[in-house]
């Protein structure tokens, strides 16, 4: 659901780039609350494994495809304001580096991909998880439920952008009869991706999954022969992590970077060809008709997810995946760990004044 250039006219583009900006600052100062020892490391890998998962498009009818948006998947696993900056960051580094989504119009996108989609998905996360049992399986229906129906949100929700600022005299009926009914498949594949990957986690670490918070047992202790409860955590503050939590940590890190190196280097090369669900619909209903050129299609090596002088298709896409995925994974974890250590100095106690 990228929107390139000239879809939106100029001034409702500067409008959803102010939101997605004012959006941004929020998560920032959010993020600082939700970035702990657990998810300041995996926010970066979130990002990344979104960047890889999509490059995956999914058939979801004839001559369509569709591919994962992420919102609620970054929401669920690192929490939501977290999940803003995750999506926010894979939306950047596609629209610099890949050409991918216009630059005019970064902020239609972050608005409609990142900020829709994560606030829609966790609000009906929360919803419905305060009414299920406090169980995996309820944390992994809860997670399908709430991916399915943020993709039709973001369909909507581009749906009203476009009814404002249209560049195409289009009847504003048939573009959300179009968005919504194909988005609506779309949002199944969505929710099965965003389900599996956090059943998953959820299943080998509840700890890391930021909505599942709660649902892991109090770690025991062996007093004279006996399993004992530890002692609680003060309130407010995040149960003790042992060492073999630790260590599983960086196996969750190593397998998730692994399988987004592999989605993106080598599965991403059987991903469907046909076009995405917005492109599809700009197409048959004219919305495309002032699309404007990438302003980095030529210049950027990257351009259309492949490395421009390498002739092979299969290696030109899977090296520009895995770069991909590698600059993601940098650029994310450079920004949580920023925001991780601010929120550390904020924290630390200050000198007290002199005569005190």
């Amino acid at each position: 659901m990228h929107v390139p250039d000239g879809f939106i006219n100029a001034p409702v583009s500067a409008v959803t780039g102010v939101v997605a900006a004012g959006a941004i600052a929020v998560s920032l100062r959010g993020a600082r609350r939700e970035l702990d020892e657990r998810t300041a490391p995996l926010a970066g890998l979130v990002a990344a494994f979104i960047f890889a998962v999509q490059m995956l498009n999914f058939p979801v009818a004839a001559g369509t495809s569709g591919h994962l948006l992420g919102g609620a998947l970054a929401a669920i696993l690192v929490g939501p304001y977290t999940g803003v900056l995750c999506v926010s960051v894979v939306l950047l580094m596609q629209g610099i580096l890949f050409a991918d989504g216009g630059l005019t119009a970064l902020g239609v996108n972050i608005t409609d991909m990142a900020i829709v989609t994560t606030v829609v998905s966790y609000a009906l996360f929360r919803g419905l998880v305060k009414v299920l049992p406090r169980t995996r399986r309820s944390i992994t229906g809860a997670a399908f439920v709430a991916a399915l129906l943020s993709v039709p949100a973001a369909a909507v929700a581009f749906t009203l952008i476009y009814a404002v600022g249209g560049t195409t005299d289009i009847a504003i009926t048939k573009v959300a009869t179009a968005m919504i009914g194909v988005h609506v498949l779309i949002g199944i594949g969505e929710a099965v991706i965003t389900a599996l990957t956090v059943g998953a986690v959820v299943a080998v670490r509840p700890d890391l999954v930021y909505g599942a918070r709660g649902l892991q047992q109090r770690l025991k202790l062996r007093v004279n022969g006996e399993l004992v409860d530890t002692p609680a955590s003060p309130a407010g503050t995040p149960e003790p992590v042992p060492v073999a939590a630790r260590s599983s940590h960086r196996r969750v890190w190593i397998t998730g970077l692994v399988t987004s190196l592999v989605l993106a280097g080598f599965v991403s090369f059987y991903a469907s060809a046909s076009p995405d669900g917005l492109e599809k619909v700009a197409k048959d209903k004219g919305i495309d008709a002032r699309t404007e050129k990438h302003a980095t299609e030529d210049s950027s090596p990257l351009a259309g997810y492949g490395v421009k002088d390498v002739s092979d298709a299969r290696v030109s896409g899977g090296l520009a995946g895995v770069i991909g995925v590698g600059v993601t994974v940098v650029a994310g974890t450079g920004v949580f760990w920023l925001i991780r250590r601010r929120r550390t100095a904020d924290s630390s106690p200050t000198s007290a004044p002199e005569g005190v």
